[in-house]
This record gives C-alpha cells, sequence and structure tokens, in this order.
C-alpha cells in the first residue's frame, strides 16, 4: 500500500513539473512575442543615436563632447518625459485590450498625442538656448557653443518622439508590434547610408550628420502612420475624433506620473554626465563617460524592450482580471531578463577596450573608458533587473509611487554618494559611477520589495475602475465628428 501511495506521489509531481514547464513556455512564448519586436526598435532607435555619435567622434573631440552634453542631457531628459508620459498610453491600451475594449485604444492614442505635442512644446526653449544653459551651468566654453549650435539640430529629431513612442506602445499593446521592428531595422540601415552619404561623400560634417539623424528617425514615424491609417488596425483604429479632447484631465495626471517615474530614471545617468563635466580634464571626462553611458543605455534598450513585455502582460492580465496570471508573468520576465544581464555583463568584461576605439580615436578617453568597464558590467548586469519591475508597475498604473521611489534613490543617495566619491576621493569619474550603482541598486531593492507586496486582487480592481472611468460603448459613438475614417 505504501509503495501505491509512493508511486501515485510521484506522479503527480511529474504532472506538476510537466504543466509548469508547459505554462513556463506558453509565458515565454506570450513575453518573447512583445518583448523581441520590442528590443529590436528599441535598439535601432537608440543606435541612430550611437551610429551619430560615432561619426561625431571622428570629426572632432570638442563636437564629440557637444554632442555628448546634449545627447546626454537635453535630449535624454526630453526622451524620459515623453517616454514616461507615453507609457500612460501603453497602461490604459494594454488593458483595454485584456479588456476587450479595442475601439477605445484608437481615443487613448490621441489623447497621448495632443499631452505629447503641447508637453514637447513647453520644452523647447531647452534646445533653443542650448549655448546658454551649458554655460550657466558651468560647462567649458567650446563645448558649451559646440553643444548649443548641436541642440538646434535636434529640434527636428525630438518631434518624432511624440508620435514613435506612442504608436509603438498603442501596437505592442494589441500584440502587432512586429511592424515596428521592421520599419526600425530599416531604419538603422538608412541612417548609416545617409550618414556616410552627408558627413563623408558630401562633407557636410555635423550639419551632415544631424540631417541624417532626422531623415532617418522620421522614416519610422510615416512608415507607422501608412500602416495604422491604411487599415491594419479596423478595431482599434477608427479614425480622427474630436472624443480625444475630452477627459484630458485624468490622462494628463496618468501622463504626469509616468513621466515623472522615467524621466527621474533616465535623467539620473544625465546629472551623473554634468558632474563629470566638472573634473579636471573635462573634455576627456564627458566624451569617456558618454561612451560608457551609451552602451550601457544600448544594452539598457534590450531591457526597456522587457519593461515593454512586462507592461502589456501585466495590464493585459488585470483588464482580464487574472491576479494569478499577473503574479507568474513577472516571475518569468525577471528570470529571462536576469539570464540575458548575466549574458552581457560577461560580453563586457571580455571586449572591454576594444569597442571604444569606434567611438574615438583618442588614447586618453580609451584607456578612461577601460577603467570604467568593471563598473560598466555591473551597470549592465542591473539593467536586467529594475527596467522589469519598472514595467510592471507601468502595467499596474502605479507610476506614482515608483516615482517616488526613484527620487528618493537616484537623487538623495546616488547623486550625492557619486558627487562624493567623485569630488573627494582620487576615484574622480570613477567614484561617479559607484555613486550610480548605488542609487540603482537601492531602487531596484525598494521596487522589488514593492512588487512583492502588491496585493494583485486589489489591483485588478483598481484596473477595472480605472477603464470604466474612461470607457465609451459603440452605443455612444465614439467617433461621432471624425476627420477621417478606415472602417
Amino acid at each position: 500500500m505504501d509503495d501505491e501511495i509512493k508511486t501515485k506521489l510521484i506522479q503527480h509531481e511529474e504532472e506538476e513539473e510537466g504543466d509548469l514547464k508547459q505554462r513556463i513556455w506558453d509565458e515565454s512564448k506570450k513575453i518573447w512575442r512583445v518583448a523581441l519586436p520590442s528590443v529590436i526598435s528599441r535598439v535601432c532607435a537608440f543606435g541612430t543615436l550611437v551610429v551619430t555619435q560615432s561619426f561625431m567622434g571622428h570629426i572632432s573631440e570638442v563636437d564629440l563632447a557637444g554632442y555628448a552634453l546634449v545627447q546626454t542631457l537635453s535630449v535624454r531628459f526630453v526622451n524620459g518625459i515623453l517616454l514616461g508620459m507615453s507609457s500612460a498610453t501603453e497602461t490604459l491600451c494594454g488593458q483595454a485590450f485584456g479588456a476587450g475594449q479595442h475601439h477605445m485604444m484608437g481615443i487613448y492614442l490621441q489623447r497621448s498625442w495632443i499631452v505629447d505635442l503641447v508637453t514637447l512644446t513647453i520644452l523647447l526653449p531647452i534646445f533653443v538656448f542650448g549655448t546658454q544653459i551649458f554655460k550657466l551651468v558651468g560647462q567649458e566654453k567650446s563645448i558649451a557653443n559646440s553643444g548649443g549650435y548641436i541642440s538646434l539640430w535636434f529640434i527636428p529629431f525630438v518631434y518624432n518622439y511624440i508620435f514613435s513612442l506612442t504608436i509603438q506602445m498603442f501596437l505592442q499593446a494589441q500584440l502587432k508590434n512586429m511592424i515596428i521592428a521592421w520599419l526600425s531595422a530599416s531604419q538603422f540601415v538608412i541612417h548609416i547610408l545617409l550618414s556616410l552619404l552627408f558627413v563623408y561623400t558630401l562633407n557636410m560634417g555635423v550639419s551632415g550628420a544631424m540631417i541624417a539623424l532626422s531623415m532617418s528617425s522620421w522614416f519610422l514615424v510615416i512608415g507607422e502612420f501608412i500602416y495604422i491609417f491604411g487599415g491594419w488596425c479596423p478595431s482599434s483604429w477608427k479614425g480622427f475624433t474630436i472624443t480625444a479632447f475630452k477627459d484630458l484631465v485624468p490622462m494628463v495626471k496618468l501622463s504626469v506620473s509616468s513621466g515623472v517615474m522615467l524621466c527621474l530614471e533616465l535623467w539620473y545617468y544625465a546629472v551623473l554626465v554634468l558632474l563629470a563635466g566638472y573634473m579636471a580634464d573635462a573634455e576627456v571626462a564627458i566624451s569617456a563617460f558618454s561612451i560608457c553611458l551609451n552602451i550601457n543605455s544600448w544594452e539598457f534598450m534590450i531591457s526597456l524592450g522587457f519593461l515593454g513585455g512586462a507592461c502589456v502582460r501585466v495590464a493585459n492580465e488585470l483588464g482580464r482580471g487574472n491576479a494569478k496570471a499577473v503574479k507568474f508573468a513577472i516571475k518569468v520576465l525577471l528570470w529571462t531578463s536576469i539570464a540575458i544581464g548575466v549574458f552581457f555583463f560577461v560580453l563586457c568584461l571580455v571586449f572591454r577596450k576594444k569597442l571604444v576605439y569606434l567611438f574615438t580615436d583618442d588614447d586618453r578617453v580609451a584607456e578612461t573608458v577601460s577603467d570604467l568597464t568593471l563598473l560598466l558590467s555591473f551597470s549592465v548586469l542591473l539593467n536586467s533587473i529594475y527596467p522589469v519591475l519598472s514595467g510592471v508597475a507601468i502595467g499596474a498604473g502605479m507610476q506614482g509611487t515608483v516615482a517616488v521611489v526613484n527620487l528618493i534613490c537616484f537623487y538623495v543617495i546616488g547623486i550625492p554618494l557619486g558627487a562624493l566619491l567623485g569630488y573627494f576621493t582620487s576615484l574622480e569619474v570613477k567614484g561617479i559611477w559607484i555613486g550610480m550603482i548605488g542609487g540603482v541598486l537601492t531602487q531596484t531593492i525598494a521596487v522589488m520589495y514593492m512588487v512583492w507586496r502588491t496585493d494583485w486582487d486589489h489591483e485588478v480592481k483598481k484596473a477595472s475602475e480605472r477603464l470604466a472611468q474612461f470607457y465609451l460603448t459603440s452605443n455612444e459613438n465614439p467617433n461621432r465628428g471624425l476627420l477621417t475614417n478606415h472602417d
């Protein structure tokens, strides 16, 4: 009898193990369906900025430092705000898709365009008065002048964010973002060809590199417009509607909390580059730090793909009312992302100095970057954890709470620690980076604890209430006042 019981227990355990493997496999397929196209698109999109930096580095060291200053401070600041505000679209569209409210998704998208357009226009003086701002914060005159000139060239580029960021979130919420991956890969190739044409063939220098950047970025947006307006999203895009101008205040509130959350995250690194600008050899410090930061950020784009995957999976399951599926998705997401982080951690240690010469011919900059490689590797490893947790927060609409966590961990702990180690010890740039890691580590622990303590059954209820607040039924004719229609 005992043997019979043992046999049954073993069979039961084997069945559970087989069932778990199948569940992990099924969840992984759902995650990669969202994450892979998102990873490709974000790596390619950020890759255009990295390619432009590479061309700048071979034009002159001053222009490399000026470009690094603008891209890392101004563009990252604006991108952080717009990416964060656009994540409100991801929250609402993801939960609407999970709840079967497909017709609301196009309205959410249009509302996000309105909010982001107004926001970016308000922020435009950051680029118009770039030289004055950089001088005001104490940057070297030659670097500030170069940065101010490059800032003006960035204006047509940053306006693409209004559409490219929101449309990507709109499409990935309904599992249609493979088109974004193809368009982004094409954009990356086109950008390299345009850069070679304008910088080397036509010998247009800095202006040529920036023209190539703007042209390739708008290629992506035009392709997205063709896909949406051409009828490939029949259930979620019903045309332009005046309904998009209604209920903007709740949308703005969610967008602002999202914007603050991600902006605090992304601008954190920008402040550290600003601190590097006050070092004794500012040109080398800024260039070296920004190269490391760009390598780190380029790998971070993979993590942002998982952030998108986490947001969509959590939002979809909350919209469906399945708290158990939310918790399981979070576990699979984290372990998958960590495995990828370990791979890139090892890769950074192996290649060390070799990647640097893609960005510069200056041996001093290369040596400084080489010294930072170990710290860069640990940053890459942490990249695999906290973006996934941020994605979980966005999917659940908890951006406000994470914004407070980011403010404390990054700006009360990370930056002061980096400044202390950078200026009052012999560590210099290394000290700034150690401070950065300290802030990220505390943020990761805090958000992980928050996610672990979350009552997901309660979050299901909140998601249902949020969708009910915005919901318009088909009978209410949400498309009244259409300018165009693609039914």
